[in-house]
This record gives C-alpha cells, sequence and structure tokens, in this order.
C-alpha cells in the first residue's frame, strides 16, 4: 500500500505538467470518491500514527526489557493521536486492558473498533508507564482526497502571448553624392563609427568613388571615413558639404581614418561657379564649334533651370520633410504597440505567477493530506 501512495505521489507533478499546455484545467470529483485505507478490511478508525515492532537493537533506547509493544515512529498533530499528546517513539504496550505484542496486532486491534470509540492506550514513555485516552476519528471523512476541498480547486491557465522586444533602429542615413569631387558620402551610426574607429558615430562614409574623378586621383577609397576638413570637426553630410563650399582656395586638406589610423589627403577642387547644371570648370566660352543659336538656346536653358532651382529644392525638402514625418509617426506607432503588448504581457505573466502559487499551495494541501493517509492506523 505504502508504495502505491509514492507511485502517486511520484506521478502528480507529471501530470500537472501536461496539465501546463491546456488553456484550462479544473479538478473535478469523480462519481465514487477516492478513500485511502491502510487495510482492505475492518473499519475506518484512524489514529493518526505509524508503528514498528520493537526490536532488540531499539531495547536500550527506549528503555525496555522485553521486545513487546509497537513503537511509534511517526504522529499526525492533526490527528486523533497528535491532539491526545502521543509521542514520537512512545511504545503502545495495552489497549484497553488488552496487551499489545506487535504493530500487527495493534493494527488490527484499530480496526475491529469502530469510529468514534474512546480507547485507552497503555505507554511506555522513556521507560516510565502511562496512559492516555484516544477518540478514534474515521479515516473515510477525513481523507476523502478528492472530496469537498478538492471540488472548489480550480486552475485556469491564462492565454499568454509573449512577443520578442523589439529593437527599433534610429533611421539615419543621408546620402550625398558630390559631382564637383567624385565622392559619395552617407552618415554614419555610433555602432559603425565603432567598427571603423571613429568615437560617437562622428564623420562621413565614404560609399564609392567615381573612377577618374578628383577624389579617386586624391588617394580615396570606398570605406574611408572623412572626419576632418580642413582642421575643421566634420560630424555629418550637412558638415562636410558647408566646409567644401566655404573653402578657400582649390584645394582642401581632408583627414580620413582608414583601418582605424588617420591620414590626409589633398583634395583639389575646381573653381566654384553658380552656373546652374555646370558643376564642373568647364565652359562653353571658349568653344568655337558651337553656333551662335546652339549658345543662346543653351543660354536659355541654363537660365530656367536656375529660376526652377529654388522650387525644385523647396519641394523636395517639402519631400524629404514629409517622408521623415511618415517614418517619425510609424516609429511613434510602433513604439506605442510594442508598450502595449509588454504591459499585457507583463498582467499575464503575474496573473499566471498567481496561479502557479496557487497551484503550488492545492498541490502542498493534497500532498499533506496524503502524508496522511500513508500512516498505518
Amino acid at each position: 500500500m505504502k508504495k502505491q501512495f509514492l507511485a502517486g505521489i511520484t506521478l502528480l507533478p507529471l501530470l500537472f505538467s501536461c496539465s501546463h499546455a491546456a488553456q484550462a484545467w479544473s479538478v473535478d470529483p469523480p462519481s465514487q470518491p477516492l478513500v485511502l485505507s491502510s487495510e482492505d478490511s475492518g473499519t475506518s478508525s484512524y489514529l493518526g500514527v505509524d508503528v514498528a515492532d520493537v526490536t532488540t537493537e531499539r531495547l536500550g533506547a527506549l528503555k525496555l526489557k522485553e521486545e513487546k509493544g509497537a513503537e511509534v515512529t511517526m504522529v499526525d498533530q492533526d490527528a486523533p493521536a497528535g491532539k491526545a499528546g502521543l509521542k514520537e517513539h512512545d511504545v503502545i504496550v495495552s489497549m484497553n486492558g488488552t496487551p499489545v505484542e506487535s504493530a500487527a496486532q495493534l493494527r488490527r486491534m484499530i480496526h475491529e473498533i469502530p469510529p468514534g470509540r474512546v480507547v485507552t492506550l497503555g505507554l511506555s514513555r522513556e521507560g516510565q508507564p502511562m496512559s492516555i485516552k484516544v477518540q478514534l476519528g474515521d479515516r473515510h471523512s477525513e481523507f476523502s482526497l478528492l472530496g469537498p476541498k478538492a471540488k472548489d480547486f480550480h486552475f485556469e491557465m491564462p492565454d499568454v502571448h509573449i512577443m520578442p522586444d523589439i529593437d527599433i533602429p534610429s533611421i539615419n542615413v543621408v546620402v550625398t553624392s558630390s559631382a564637383r569631387s567624385g565622392l559619395t558620402v552617407e552618415n554614419i551610426t555610433p555602432q559603425l563609427g565603432e567598427f571603423f574607429g571613429v568615437k560617437n558615430g562622428n564623420g562621413v562614409l565614404v560609399r564609392s568613388v567615381e573612377k577618374g574623378s578628383r577624389a579617386e586621383k586624391a588617394g580615396f577609397r570606398a570605406g574611408d571615413v572623412i572626419v576632418k576638413v580642413n582642421d575643421q570637426p566634420v560630424h555629418d553630410t550637412s558638415d562636410f558639404s558647408h566646409i567644401v563650399r566655404s573653402k578657400n582656395g582649390n584645394s582642401v586638406s581632408v583627414g580620413v581614418m582608414r583601418e582605424r589610423k588617420e591620414q590626409n589627403l589633398n583634395l583639389t577642387l575646381p573653381e566654384h561657379k553658380d552656373s546652374g547644371i555646370l558643376m564642373e570648370d568647364e565652359s562653353f566660352d571658349n568653344e568655337p564649334l558651337f553656333k551662335a543659336d546652339t549658345v543662346y538656346e543653351l543660354s536659355k536653358v541654363r537660365n530656367e533651370v536656375a529660376r526652377l532651382r529654388p522650387q525644385v529644392e523647396l519641394a523636395v525638402k517639402e519631400e524629404a520633410e514629409k517622408a521623415r514625418q511618415s517614418v517619425e509617426q510609424l516609429r511613434k506607432t510602433i513604439c506605442d504597440e510594442q508598450k502595449q503588448i509588454r504591459h499585457q504581457t507583463e498582467k499575464q505573466r503575474v496573473e499566471m505567477r498567481k496561479q502557479q502559487e496557487k497551484l503550488r499551495n492545492e498541490l502542498e494541501r493534497m500532498r499533506q493530506e496524503w502524508r496522511k493517509a500513508w500512516l498505518d492506523i
């Protein structure tokens, strides 16, 4: 019988772990209550102790002279024995005046008496004789494991949808191309700055170098990070464009980080002419092969382009601002949704912890009940 109880306790955690995958889990009593009894026959009288035979090895510790009686090895303090004052290592030597020779005899005597009767137990406690009266309990009413208490227990597993945290990178990519130098540059992030050996992401990354351009002749390579122009620090593409445009002379000294080492390159630029689409220093003034009407038409085109240029730049700025606002709104929406998901997930985690604590308490209560029912008598 004890082995059956041990097997049941061992399998109990496995049964509950299987129920964890369900949306809801509950315990309902079967049509017939499960009653744990020490014997397959006799009454359901219950004392609330575990007993063993008195052996030769235990005589000295128990201060006895003969191998008679039943030693109490465990007492349930909430059972009749514990309430009556019975203690571990007491030796029951008689019941209602009848001598007790062994633990098996005491079990039979208890099971022959109806529940609720008061019995007188003769004891030897540390060699001293004494007697106590105990009213036997009813095992059926005490230890119907799936009785009203278990019926009240109901465990519901909350529906938890846990979404991992979303890392939304900041959008900080601005690409600038200069036909006058042959460089295409873009902003870099602090993480890329650390990779290239630039602190805090200050500088612009050379994305490409046009073949045959002044930049290629100056020694620029894709992957260089421009950190200075004429000893002025460059933080982003706007700094780079502003410094180059406001140069004095036809060349600039450019400090670049290459393979995590800083070096200087001398970039030669043509004389800046605000001539519309003509970004280079070539001019039509020295081309005698052009006819007068062709030069006139080209002049008209230049003037029209110059006239439309502010409108085009304004339109580009407006579209860029709209795009930036759209991206910012999208980022805000995603962040709000992420916060809401985190809040819901945390709420579900708290509810789950409460349910788990409730389940642990119920398991502990049932374990205590089984422990009591495991006692001999």
